[in-house]
């Protein structure tokens, strides 16, 4: 019984986690510029991978896998955000600003006309 209990205490996890990876991945599709694409991923990846080493840690109860399962989700709770803010400040370094790329190519709304060798009139 308690077997079968930690089992769907196990999948609960793995799903939600899941669930979460899946957010985010719909995130980094829809959003429109970088800077929000690197928060959907980061927000989804850590709390998905979160929620998936819990639930490995319920199904693989109090093990030396356990206690590996622990150290790698401190890992990634650290380094998740670590590698995102430095892929932001690298952003910014670059010259991309927060916000600047709202519209898409195909935009209406569009000022200069799409030429065969790039963006708008270059004069």
């Amino acid at each position: 019984m308690i077997d079968l209990a930690r089992e769907i205490v196990g999948a609960l996890f793995l799903v939600a986690g899941g669930t979460f990876f899946l957010i985010g991945a719909i995130g980094v599709h829809r959003m429109p510029d970088l800077f929000t694409r690197i928060h959907a991923a980061s927000l989804a990846d850590t709390a998905g991978v979160g929620l998936v080493l819990i639930g490995l840690m319920v199904y693989g109860g109090l093990t030396l896998v356990t206690v590996k399962l622990v150290f790698l989700l401190l890992f990634l709770m650290f380094m998740g955000p670590v590698a995102t803010h430095a892929l932001a400040a690298a952003a910014l370094q670059a010259g991309l600003k927060p916000g600047a790329e709202k519209r898409h190519a195909s935009s209406p709304a569009r000022k200069t006309p799409v030429t065969r060798k790039g963006r708008g009139k270059s004069r």
